[in-house]
């Protein structure tokens, strides 16, 4: 299938062939027969794509603040490189899609397949969607009229936020495509409604429609509102505008009666005077795209629904609300279309997003019985008969920024690579020379010229993919963790008892460091009793990140496992007992701070220290090694020193925390058929992360050994 994307860093646009996404579970598939191009939104992000990288600094200041930040605690080249990654990922344009469900997802009871449907998909001749951001048709509403019910449902948020009541003036300030649908929707509701823009021609069509409208170019707009209410002025103003210019905000707040609602809807200038506001108490909100459930996991990934008789109104809810008032008459927008172009004729609209007398333009699809293509190959190179063949599963940050560009500054080439949407495992397949890119890991797993399995995906698919990899007799290699509870890894213990010799690696990069090979080769692989103090100052994350979910297991199992291999591979021995301490006065499980003290076999203590309330600019990670009379520190692996030691020379690096190394040295252990960190050591690891969360819940130390 097609998909259109735009480049991030030159701001080009083009056709991409992809494979077709999965119905994951709370999912539909949809084939496209429409989707709406937002003239708007999306010529923002071309003109972005296409600006300097001093110019996009300039619009992002918030975004270049945390790049400095970056660069005090990693260092400029791997902050450059993690920029230059980030720009070199191309997006999906478009969120106005409408079409026919082709396959629905487990869980999914509100559609079934042939049901017309709208949704905020992408320009692409299929789109997988979670079912709380899509809505059915009503029979009497073209596809062409559902096409525009997420961009009006962007407009109705702004009037649930304003509030307004039957017979209040209210005045749209901007009158683009959200403007005019805003303004007749304020108008179906009972109110008096005022347009203004600059642009002649809107406010024709607006008029045409039966809104007021005035050309603001050459009307005194605060006069106009003052004549038309009596001197009162409006009960409240909805700013739909695209422009840098403080005035618009400035011109709204005079339009405004004592306590008036200005609520934002558009993009302008916010630089806010005071007395506006003050002077009659006036009050001021920005209204966020579709409404309540928007960017939340829970009600889009989860499908979680907000209760009715609470939230009345969520983003489905308004979805549905926009295609009622189409289907009632109460919203046209067919005099708004300004073109239906051919999908494949994209470049007749991008060409010219600049073109002012556009308000709608429409991609058509071309609609076919067609086989949902799920696996894309490309004519790269053949790999040599004998190579690794690596199938990469999973096509996320982690894999474009680190693994991949590893594995090829190590030579390894990547035969496939699976992703749930397809586009991120088809750019990185060009990217990166492989044969296959594809929405179906199956494929992969059970290609016979596959033999690593490589899978970093979610952290709740990790135990299941590891096992099925087994099972199709591949090496893999897991990054961490390798499983979210016991039950998980005894399943995994038991798949390696079948595996016939496969190889098993989890992805514990840290001890791979050059610093920590430093001091490992000072202490030896039997040095006796020590005391470390590991600590990762991870820093907090937004509410509602996928890593909170207990159900993904959590920060402490997800990243903390990282220390405790390096407790187990500095010591030389295995993790036995467990006591964990988090903040405040009871147990927390679901915490993502705390401190944990580790017993080893030999008897050396480990503390291990997990904390997401620090500063940023704080290094994120310290190792402090106390043996006998001797202490040497890594700081964040990019500086160690040794305090004791005869003849140390410290060391300084770029920030390396072992990935380039472990990739090495897999390729090595699975041309000899020597795994890279014994078994024992990757189950006693997972065993003991599992039981520090364990301890946390239980609120008592954990013996490992009565635990197995």
């Amino acid at each position: 299938m097609k998909q259109l994307i735009q480049n991030l860093r030159t701001g080009t646009t083009s056709l991409e062939e992809v494979p077709v996404p999965q119905a994951k579970r709370g999912h539909v598939l949809i084939q496209t027969t429409h989707s709406l191009v937002s003239l708007g939104t999306e010529k923002m992000l071309v003109e972005f794509g296409k600006a300097s990288l001093i110019e996009k600094a300039r619009q992002q200041p918030e975004k270049v603040q945390q790049v400095l930040d970056k660069i005090k605690a990693e260092g400029l080249m791997p902050t450059l490189e993690a920029v230059f990654n980030k720009l070199d990922q191309p997006i999906p344009l478009g969120y106005c899609n409408v079409g026919v469900v082709r396959e629905v997802g487990e869980g999914v009871t509100e559609f079934a397949v042939g049901d017309r449907v709208a949704s905020n998909g992408p320009h692409a001749e299929y789109v997988s969607l979670p079912k709380n951001l899509c809505a059915r048709i009503p029979d009497n509403v073209t596809n062409e009229e559902a096409a525009f019910t997420v961009i009006g449902s962007i407009g109705l948020q702004g009037i649930r936020l304003i509030q307004p009541t039957f017979g209040e003036a209210i005045v749209v300030v901007g009158l683009g495509l959200i403007g005019l649908l805003t303004a007749q929707l304020l108008k179906a509701a009972g109110c008096r409604v005022m347009g203004f823009d600059v642009d002649q021609r809107k406010v024709a069509i607006a008029r045409d429609l039966g809104i007021v409208a005035f050309d603001a170019s050459i009307t005194g707009t605060v006069n106009s509102v003052n004549e038309r209410t009596n001197q009162i002025g409006a009960d409240g103003v909805i700013v739909t505008a695209s422009s840098p210019n403080d005035e618009i905000i400035h011109q709204a707040a005079q339009m405004c009666r004592k306590r008036g609602r200005i609520v934002l809807v558009g993009v302008v200038g916010l630089d806010l005077k005071r007395s506006d506001f003050y002077e009659k108490e006036l009050t001021f909100q920005v209204s966020c795209s579709y409404g309540p459930g928007r960017y939340d996991e829970a009600y889009e990934q989860k499908g979680q629904d907000y209760p009715l008789p609470f939230v009345r109104w969520t983003a489905k809810r308004n979805f549905e609300s926009v295609l009622q008032a189409l289907a009632d008459g109460a919203l046209h927008v067919k005099p708004l279309i300004s073109e239906i172009v051919p999908f494949d004729s994209f470049q007749q609209i991008y060409g010219n997003l600049g073109n002012k007398d556009r308000i709608a333009s429409i991609f058509e699809y071309r609609i076919e019985n067609q086989t949902l293509n799920r696996v894309v190959r490309f004519n790269h190179a053949l790999q040599p008969e004998h190579a690794i063949k690596v199938a990469l599963i999973g096509a996320g940050n982690f894999s474009k920024a680190t693994l991949l560009p590893a594995l090829k500054r190590n030579n390894i080439s990547v035969y496939g690579i699976a992703s749930h949407s397809g586009l991120s495992a088809t750019l990185m397949a060009k990217k990166y020379g492989a044969a296959v890119a594809t929405t179906n890991y199956l494929e992969l797993l059970n290609d016979k010229d596959v033999n690593l399995a490589i899978i970093t995906t979610r952290h709740s698919l990790h135990a299941q993919m590891v096992k099925e990899a087994l099972r199709a007799r591949k090496h893999v290699f897991v990054e961490k963790p390798l499983a979210i509870n016991k039950p998980e890894l005894d399943e995994v213990k038991q798949a390696l008892t079948q595996a016939d010799n496969r190889l098993l690696h989890v992805g514990y990069n840290r001890r791979f460091s050059p610093h920590v090979i430093k001091i490992k080769s000072m202490l030896g692989d039997r040095p006796g009793l020590m005391n470390l103090v590991l600590t990762m100052n991870a820093g907090a994350l937004p509410p509602g990140h996928w890593t909170l979910d207990p159900k993904e297991g959590g920060r402490i199992i997800g990243e903390a496992c990282h220390l405790v291999d390096l407790a187990v591979y500095l010591t030389g021995s295995v993790v036995r007992h467990v006591t964990a301490q988090s903040m405040g006065e009871q147990s927390n499980s679901n915490t993502d701070s705390g401190s944990f003290l580790l017993r080893m076999e030999n008897g050396s203590n480990v503390v291990v220290n997990y904390f997401a309330n620090g500063a940023k600019a704080y290094s994120k990670e310290r190792i402090e090694v106390f043996y006998q009379g001797k202490t040497a520190v890594i700081d964040n692996f990019i500086k160690t020193t040794g305090f004791g030691w005869k003849n140390f020379s410290s060391l300084k690096t770029a920030l390396d925390k072992g990935h380039s190394m472990q990739v090495k040295l897999l390729s090595a252990a699975l041309r000899d058929g020597k795994p890279l960190i014994p078994i024992n050591e990757i189950i006693n690891v997972s065993e003991a992360t599992l039981a520090m969360v364990r301890s946390l819940q239980e609120n008592n130390g954990i013996d490992l050994a009565q635990t197995n």
